[in-house]
C-alpha cells in the first residue's frame, strides 16, 4: 500500500533514505514518551531513547531517518540526541513475523442474508455475489499483557481513560503496546483514534501503520474473508475504517473508495457500515458535509 504524504497534496510523505551517509541512522520508532521516543536501530541492535525536535510527530511502526548529534549513556540505557531528516513507511522492512491467519470454513453468498426477499440485492454485493464460495479467516491478534481469562484487556483500559477524558495516560498505555509488540493493531487503531477530532494528518499515519501490517500477514493475493463475526479480525478492520474515514475527510475520495469496497469483500455482512457511507465518497461530499447532515 501506498504511503500517505505528509507533505501538502499528500504525496510520499514517507521519504526514504538508505542511511548511508556519515551522521545518519535509521530507526524503527517503537514508541514516544512526553520529550523522546523509544526506537530501535532498522538493522537490529539495542533499544535507543531517541530526543529531537520533532519525536511528537513520530508514529510506532514508521522509520525516522536520524542525523546523529550525540549518543551517551545513562544508568547503562543508550541515548541519541539529532535532527530526524526523514520519516517513512516500509512495514516489510522491519522484519515482523506476520500475523497467523486461521483457516475457519467457506462462506457462500448464496446463504448470507441480504435483506427481504421482497428487496432487491444492493449493487454493491452483486460482484461478491458472483464471485462465489470463499475461505473465511481469522487473524491473530496481539495483545501484550492482555489475560481474558482474567478480565485484563489494555485496550479497554486505554479506551476508558480516553472517554474519562484522560488522554495522556490512554496513551501511555497504548504506546507501552506498541514498544512491546507493534504487531498489536488494536493499539495503532486507538491511538489514531485519540487524535482524529483534531489532527487527522497525524491519526491516518497511525491507521496506515496498522492496516500495512495487516496486509503484510494477508499477502498481495489474498480473497478470503475476514469476518467481522470472528473478533480477532476487529482490529484490522477497525484500522481499515478509520484509514478510509481520515482518507475521506482530507479530500482523498478515490482512495477512501478503494479502502471501504475492500472492506465490504472481506466482511459483507458490512457490521460497520461502510455501505452507507460509499455513495457519499463516490459523490465527493466534503466531510464536513456530510457531518452537519448527520446531526
Amino acid at each position: 500500500m501506498k504511503a500517505i504524504g505528509r507533505q501538502s497534496g499528500y504525496g510520499d510523505l514517507h521519504s526514504s533514505s538508505n542511511g548511508a551517509n556519515a551522521g545518519l541512522v535509521e530507526l524503527v520508532v517503537l514508541s514516544t514518551k512526553k520529550n523522546a521516543a523509544r526506537c530501535r536501530p532498522l538493522a537490529s541492535g539495542d533499544v535507543v531513547t531517541l530526543r529531537a525536535g520533532r519525536w511528537g510527530d513520530l508514529v510506532p511502526g514508521e522509520i525516522a531517518v536520524v542525523a546523529i548529534g550525540k549518543q551517551w549513556r545513562y544508568a547503562g540505557h543508550p541515548y541519541m540526541s539529532g535532527d530526524i531528516e526523514s520519516v517513512r513507511l516500509d512495514v516489510a522492512a522491519l522484519g515482523l513475523t506476520p500475523l497467523r491467519l486461521d483457516d475457519c470454513d467457506t462462506w457462500d453468498p448464496s446463504e448470507h442474508y441480504w435483506g427481504e426477499d421482497d428487496e432487491p440485492i444492493p449493487n454493491w454485493a452483486m460482484p461478491i455475489i458472483a464471485r462465489g464460495p470463499r475461505s473465511q479467516f481469522e487473524m491473530q491478534q496481539i495483545l501484550p499483557g492482555g489475560q481474558p481469562e482474567d478480565d485484563i484487556d489494555p485496550i479497554s483500559d486505554a479506551v476508558e481513560l480516553a472517554e474519562a477524558g484522560d488522554d495522556d495516560e490512554a496513551r501511555k498505555i497504548l504506546m507501552g503496546l506498541c514498544e512491546t509488540d507493534l504487531r498489536c493493531l488494536d493499539a495503532h487503531a486507538h491511538l489514531g483514534n485519540l487524535v482524529f477530532d483534531y489532527w487527522p494528518e497525524l491519526a491516518i499515519r497511525h491507521y496506515q501503520v496498522g492496516v500495512s501490517i495487516g496486509e503484510l500477514s494477508l499477502g498481495q493475493k489474498f480473497d478470503g474473508l475476514l469476518p467481522w463475526g470472528y473478533i480477532d479480525n476487529r482490529p484490522f478492520l477497525r484500522c481499515l475504517q478509520s484509514f478510509g474515514l481520515c482518507l475521506w475527510r482530507l479530500g482523498m475520495f478515490e482512495q477512501a473508495e478503494v479502502i471501504f469496497q475492500r472492506m465490504l469483500w472481506l466482511n459483507p455482512s458490512d457490521n460497520q457500515g461502510v455501505r452507507l457511507l460509499i455513495g457519499n465518497v463516490r459523490s465527493k461530499t466534503p466531510w464536513e458535509t456530510y457531518q452537519e447532515s448527520e446531526r
